[in-house]
């Protein structure tokens, strides 16, 4: 019959500039991917270096080095007889592109650059890049000599083509083209393209997952024809996790979905497809047809191969099937989990150092580090030599296995209670008890000998000696004594990470692990060079609403009692003294909002784009209910006066795992001043004379404010 077509796609775990790594992973998605009958395989957007080397992309080396990739690729028996889509940059005339590179046999069929490139978020493809401009042209691209001494080509294709084979179509987009208003796909299959494929380098968010998969399967809705999404998966060196999801769509409906969060280098789909369900599915759209008759052509690349078979009638075809998403629970579940399990094993340290408080946020780390033992040890379970390996290297013992999650996590995970005068008996006890319930090894010191050694030196040389207010002190006094204590605890961590082991006899050095939400970056709610300060922080990009949810999941997902206290207990930073024994100060009380009102906040901010009169305006009918104008203002005002004070500790901010959108982190995502006018003269001088109208007219109504 010679219609029916399988196809892959894969998601691989590549590494920025892991060059040996990148193509070992190449090279296995392809075997896969033959193995189960496939004719033509696409992989991830930069696939060949990794997508995020950001400023390698200037260097030479990394085209250099990519180049021999590609003819390692070529050169390879396991790219035989089937059409290979690969990702990697190409200097063509002296101007770098974010390109695909589709061969076959030895032979370079299209280098198709990118023509949207992404630059917004945590995006800046425009620094290295630039988009190819020239819509449905095409160029000679002279190959370097170690390809054409490969290919015995002098020049290919190189621009906005498709390739034509000897039953169907083939059309690219990548990544940030799905996106766009105008996406390639539409015309491309206005042209007679029945199989579109992207090639993606897509990092997660929470509650994002949905929007890709719209996005896919509505490209085939209207259009109808079978479309590949291929993507990064895990952490390639930096604060992003590329979260997989590779799928595979027709005519509106997935056939094949990927894991969104797995421990598995390499993932590849493929699914049987009949070509005449495409055009069927085209012959009935009368307005599609229409538009068909009067769209400009591409440029076609002819090849004389078929991703069909003469002899397909038994061939089984792949049924549709219903997308599976995960909860934001779950998600914060699976994702920090997948991105430290590829920290540590990468960073080659021996596991993490943890100080629990025993509140919810360094709770929250900790069962995070337990659900990567759980996923660890489920993948071991499943046959993944790979993870196996990289455990016995970690743990320095050749033969070890694991064979519960809190066996893994006593060798991996070390936490420490850093009690002081002012800690309660009730946050170590609370601590000590979720510290037994995963398995972790634990310490508990008391901080107060050092803090009085740095406050000795202190009044030593000034002759003074400051006191809490509690005890008649100034809020100068007050904040300070705070202050030493948060940063003791951050040098005491760093000691202890490099030298537990070695107390211990065992071999090398822990990460540490940070465990400030997002709210309280955003607000600055945290000492500089505190226990905030630390080399990663799987939390640091989750709302505190999002990681109780989290916790409460853990409860029942992993059996830990001790969360129940974790959750009921209000949250402290317990640096003041205690009143009777009982915890006096609370985070919110502190910081003069509540955790829920921060995340509002920090949506108008950042996702709505909004400055202090925009948000008044907006809160003023979100809170009409239970605000008014007057308390809205006040609200609002002290919101943007302490994040403008405490912006300069961003600039600092340990390194997170990115999450929401919202999100403060100043070095990639959210580029801001971090000196302000923290009075805001003329924006708050907006807001109070918009207070006195809405007052004089006695109401809370919006349509007269402009």
């Amino acid at each position: 019959m010679g219609r029916k077509v399988t196809v892959a796609t894969c998601a691989l775990n590549q590494w920025a500039l892991d060059f040996e790594g990148n193509l070992q992973r190449i090279l296995k998605s392809i075997e896969i991917a033959k193995h189960r009958g496939a004719r033509y395989r696409l992989g991830p957007e930069l696939e060949i270096c990794g997508y995020g080397c950001w400023d390698h992309y200037y260097e030479s080396d990394t085209l250099l080095h990519s180049l021999e990739v590609l003819a390692a690729l070529l050169e390879s028996p396991v790219t035989r007889d089937i059409i290979c889509d690969v990702g990697m940059p190409v200097m063509h005339r002296n101007v770098r592109y974010n390109c695909r590179v589709i061969f076959l046999n030895r032979r370079i069929l299209l280098i198709r650059p990118k023509m949207a490139l992404a630059n917004a978020g945590n995006y800046r493809e425009m620094r290295w890049f630039s988009p190819w401009s020239q819509s449905r042209q095409v160029e000679e691209y002279l190959l370097p000599r170690m390809l054409r001494d490969l290919t015995k080509q002098e020049t290919v294709p190189f621009g906005d083509a498709v390739l034509a084979t000897q039953d169907t179509c083939i059309g690219s987009e990548i990544c940030e083209e799905l996106w766009t208003p105008h996406s390639p796909h539409i015309n491309m299959g206005l042209d007679g393209v029945e199989i579109f494929t992207n090639a993606s380098g897509s990092h997660h968010e929470l509650r994002k997952a949905h929007a890709r998969v719209d996005l896919v399967s509505m490209a085939t809705t209207k259009n109808g024809g079978i479309y590949l999404l291929a993507n990064q998966k895990g952490c390639d060196g930096d604060r992003l996790y590329f979260d997989g999801c590779a799928t595979i769509a027709m005519n509106g409906s997935i056939f094949a979905q990927g894991s969104q969060f797995s421990l598995d280098d390499v993932e590849v789909l493929t699914a049987t497809l009949d070509l005449e369900d495409i055009r069927s599915y085209r012959a009935e759209i009368s307005s599609r047809n229409l538009a068909a008759s009067r769209v400009d052509p591409y440029p076609r690349v002819k090849v004389d191969f078929a991703l069909s078979s003469h002899e397909d009638l038994l061939l089984p075809l792949s049924e549709p099937i219903q997308w599976t998403y995960h909860s934001p629970a779950e998600e914060i579940s699976l994702g920090p989990a997948c991105w430290l399990w590829d920290f540590l094993r990468r960073s080659k340290q021996a596991g993490f150092f943890l100080p629990l408080s025993g509140g919810v946020d360094s709770a929250a780390t900790a069962c995070i580090v337990f659900s990567m033992c759980h996923q660890v040890c489920e993948a071991i379970r499943n046959g993944n030599d790979q993870v196996l390996a990289d455990v016995r290297t970690l743990v320095s013992e050749p033969s070890y296995t694991p064979r519960e999650p809190q066996d893994l996590c006593g060798r991996l995970l070390t936490t420490c209670y850093m009690a002081s005068e002012n800690s309660s008996q009730e946050t170590s006890e609370r601590a000590r008890e979720l510290a037994q319930q995963i398995g972790s090894h634990h310490i508990g010191l008391s901080i107060d000998p050092a803090v009085r050694a740095v406050v000795g030196v202190f009044s030593l040389v000034t002759g003074q000696r400051p006191l809490f207010a509690a005890h008649g002190g100034s809020s100068r006094e007050n904040l300070a004594l705070q202050n030493v204590q948060a940063r003791v605890r951050m040098v005491l961590a760093y000691l202890f990470a490099q030298l537990s082991l070695w107390s211990r006899g065992a071999h090398g050095g822990l990460l540490v692990l940070g465990s400030a939400n997002v709210d309280e970056s955003l607000l600055g709610y945290l000492t500089k060079y505190d226990c905030s300060s630390a080399d990663i922080n799987p939390i640091g990009g989750i709302s505190k609403t999002d990681l109780r949810a989290f916790v409460e999941l853990c409860v029942e997902r992993f059996q830990l009692p001790a969360l129940h206290s974790i959750l009921a207990a209000p949250a402290t930073a317990e640096l003041e003294p205690l009143s009777d024994g009982q915890v006096s100060q609370t985070d919110e009380d502190d910081m003069g909002m509540t955790y829920s009102e921060l995340s509002v906040y920090g949506r108008l901010r950042k996702m709505a784009k909004m400055g202090p009169y925009s948000m008044f305006c907006r809160l003023v009918d979100m809170w009409r209910g239970f605000c008014t104008p007057r308390q809205v203002a006040e609200k609002v005002k002290l919101f943007f006066f302490k994040y403008a004070a405490n912006r300069h500790k961003m600039t600092t901010l340990t390194p997170a795992y990115h999450a929401e959108s919202y999100s403060p982190d100043d070095h990639r995502f959210d580029l801001r001043p971090f000196l302000y006018n923290t009075s805001w003269p003329w924006q708050f001088r907006c807001i109070d004379r918009q207070v006195l109208r809405l007052e004089g007219c006695g109401q809370q109504d919006l349509d007269g404010v402009d």
